[in-house]
């Protein structure tokens, strides 16, 4: 018979649970923003700015944590930047956002074309954390990252087929990529024409939409699987 697996959960401190279902409401919540803006109706910026200031809370501190603390979890020191360099970048990204749509409150509201003008000036940042994620998404694959332990509950069931998972998470980190990298060009579209809506808005919008819905709700999941894992592995 196997020996069980113990694991020194003191050793083990992550966030990614809370991380995930907090990123995928700021990429569902990206996402109907634009929307909003672009159709012109249904758009509420104190709303957008308290819900983003709320997502940011979240995922800033224990994004900074975790990337400061080296390593955060023992056995996996490169959690520290799998998740939690992009959730403090990300947290970073919607403090800046909610600061930006409280004060288009103030302002009394800016056009869409206004709008993509000043957040296209955060194109570097976009290119460069949608080129780390990518990055991660090849390294899951490569170093087959991600597959749970045969001890958790429902991904466990997968762990024969490492692959399978360390697929599944490494895509949706890609096109998480993807998107933030396309982002500046669909901005630049609407600086150039803000009544055009192109195949680039669309994809964009499908990418954050997508990825949004599966972080939500792995994180969600994550919840049971990783208590169920916690439970099974205890000394």
């Amino acid at each position: 018979m196997p020996d069980k697996l113990i694991i020194d959960w003191t050793q083990m401190p992550t966030y990614n649970t809370i991380m995930s279902v907090a990123a995928g409401a700021a990429l569902l919540s990206i996402a109907q923003i634009g929307r909003s803006l672009y159709e012109g109706q249904g758009f509420r910026p104190l709303g957008a700015s308290i819900n983003l200031a709320i997502l940011a809370l979240i995922l800033f501190p224990t994004g900074l944590h975790m990337t400061l603390t080296w390593p955060m979890a023992k056995y996996f020191p490169f959690d520290n930047i799998i998740f939690g360099e992009p959730s403090l970048a990300l947290g970073v990204i919607l403090l800046g956002l909610s600061y930006y749509f409280y004060q288009y409150r103030k302002h009394g509201g800016y056009t869409l074309q206004e709008v993509a003008g000043d957040l296209y000036q955060t194109r570097y940042l976009f290119y460069g954390v949608g080129m780390a994620l990518i990055g991660i998404g090849v390294a899951g694959v490569t170093f087959q990252l991600f597959a749970a332990p045969k001890e958790e509950p429902i991904s466990g069931r997968f762990a024969a087929y490492p692959m399978l998972e360390a697929s599944f998470i490494s895509i949706i980190y890609a096109l998480v990529g993807l998107s933030a990298v396309l982002v500046p060009f669909s901005l630049k579209q609407w600086m150039a024409d803000e009544d055009r809506l192109s195949g680039l808005h669309k994809l964009v919008y499908t990418l954050l939409m997508l990825t949004g819905y599966v972080w939500l709700l792995f994180g969600a999941l994550n919840f049971f699987t990783h208590i169920g894992l916690i439970v099974h592995t205890m000394g």
